[in-house]
């Protein structure tokens, strides 16, 4: 066990958010405010990015990140009457991480996910499985986005 823990020291590894709430990471993910995005994805997306963010009321954004979507809803299992049986449902996420005090665009990536949905006879449950699917995708590419953030931070920001 010892040796374990000597050779994970060795190799470089250290915590992403090492310091917790008040660590250098932490700090700049709170000074992230994210732009308006149009649409009931855009809102679910929006809202699971800033929950990860955990930006704190009252402190004064140095970022902005612009998110634009695209969310597709795909029919792929047909039957000889020509009804869909299963359905792809994709969201594609393009960010920007913008520094605020000067225009330039810091971080320039893409996220995305996609599910599964069976149809089924109702007409409602159909439904109810899309509206499912887009928000396990808009946790899923909300994480990714703050995760690309929180490792762009730790690589590129200097150590106190």
């Amino acid at each position: 066990m010892a040796l374990a823990a000597l050779m994970l020291a060795g190799c470089g590894l250290h915590p992403l958010y090492n310091g917790g709430s008040v660590g250098r990471v932490a700090t700049l993910l709170s000074q992230i405010e994210v732009a308006p995005i149009p649409g009931q994805s855009g809102y679910m997306v929006s809202n699971a990015v800033r929950d990860q963010l955990g930006a704190a009321p009252g402190v004064q954004p140095l970022y902005r990140l612009e998110i634009k979507l695209d969310d597709k809803i795909i029919g792929l299992g047909v039957r000889r009457n020509d009804t869909v049986t299963r359905e792809r449902r994709t969201l594609r996420a393009r960010y920007q991480l913008i520094d605020l005090a000067n225009g330039t665009v810091l971080l320039d990536a893409s996220a995305g996910s996609d599910a599964g949905i069976d149809v089924v006879g109702s007409e409602y449950a159909t439904i109810a499985g899309e509206n499912t699917a887009l928000e396990r995708l808009s946790a899923t590419v909300a994480s990714q986005i703050v995760a690309r953030i929180a490792l762009y931070t730790e690589r590129t920001t200097p150590a106190p």
